[in-house]
């Protein structure tokens, strides 16, 4: 099942499950007239509360009413309890850079202001003069979760989606820290919409691609992680609770512009596409502001 957050003209914010195709929706209000099913208000309170299973009874019978434009897509978890990235979790990302990757996560926090919808400009201030992308596979935590073991974390999750980690690699490099060059606003287009485990057979397996300006950047799979995303939760469950609604990045692999012999860093009016096998496309366009 795909469910996603939208904007309709006639009905303003809302969410809704998306049709297998990813061409419709049918909002919550129009499930609750086909079906009697009262579906809670949020998309959060939707995870939280565990209305998965109920809205599965209806799925073959329901009628997707509303066309979906890809530009009234909005980010499917608005207001994360946390954005918990992982750096230097690929291979071949790890060997680009020059690092040995480590056997435990290294983590970052992405603010909250820098989630972005799936199909919204990046905005990015002026002095930032390396700006990289990194396409990275999302989990989206299902119930509150605390030292959980690896072989039990699947029950954590909700589903999958795609994050865009986008980067000033010259604040990074300047700070040798991640928080203020990944924390700038809009940095994290997340979406097109939450695709759940259940139609993921193996999360470690899904191709990663990027596009910039039609020309590939990162071809790769999630097969090359370091650390499988089973243990992420486990060793992550270790330190701190992990909260419905939680987004959890994964890494990125090989591919960004810094590791490039010559970088090709992202430029005003760039045009940025991340793809992840099974889980869709979101689509960003960089404008320096």
């Amino acid at each position: 099942m795909k469910i996603g957050r939208i904007k309709i003209k006639e009905v303003g914010e809302t969410y809704g499950i998306i049709s297998p195709d990813g061409k419709k929706i049918i909002t919550k209000i129009d499930f609750q007239e086909q079906t009697g099913v009262p579906i809670p208000q949020t998309i959060r309170e939707f995870i939280i509360r565990g209305w998965i299973n109920e809205v599965s009874k209806y799925i073959s019978d329901i009628k997707f009413s509303n066309d979906i434009i890809l530009e009234d897509l909005l980010a499917p978890i608005p207001d994360p309890p946390k954005i918990v990235c992982l750096a230097f979790n690929y291979y071949d990302h790890a060997r680009d850079a020059g690092l040995t990757p480590s056997d435990e996560p290294v983590i970052f926090i992405k603010p909250r202001t820098t989630l972005n919808h799936p199909f919204m400009d990046v905005r990015c201030p002026q002095f930032v003069q390396r700006l990289d992308y990194e396409a990275e596979l999302a989990i989206v935590i299902g119930k509150d979760t605390k030292n959980i073991q690896p072989e039990k974390a699947a029950e954590s999750i909700f589903g999958y989606t795609i994050l865009h980690d986008v980067s000033a690699r010259d604040i990074q490099f300047k700070d040798k820290q991640f928080t203020r060059g990944k924390g700038i606003d809009t940095f994290a287009p997340c979406g097109p919409w939450i695709t759940t485990k259940d139609e993921i057979n193996d999360p470690q397996n899904l191709q990663i691609i990027t596009k910039v300006n039609g020309e590939t950047r990162q071809n790769s799979s999630s097969s090359k992680m370091v650390i499988s995303i089973d243990k992420i939760i486990s060793s992550l469950s270790q330190i701190m609770t992990l909260e419905s609604g939680d987004i959890i990045s994964t890494g990125t692999p090989a591919g960004v512009a810094m590791s490039m012999k010559e970088p090709k860093y992202l430029k005003d009016g760039d045009i940025v596409e991340i793809m992840i096998e099974k889980l869709g496309t979101i689509r960003n366009k960089i404008t320096f502001v």
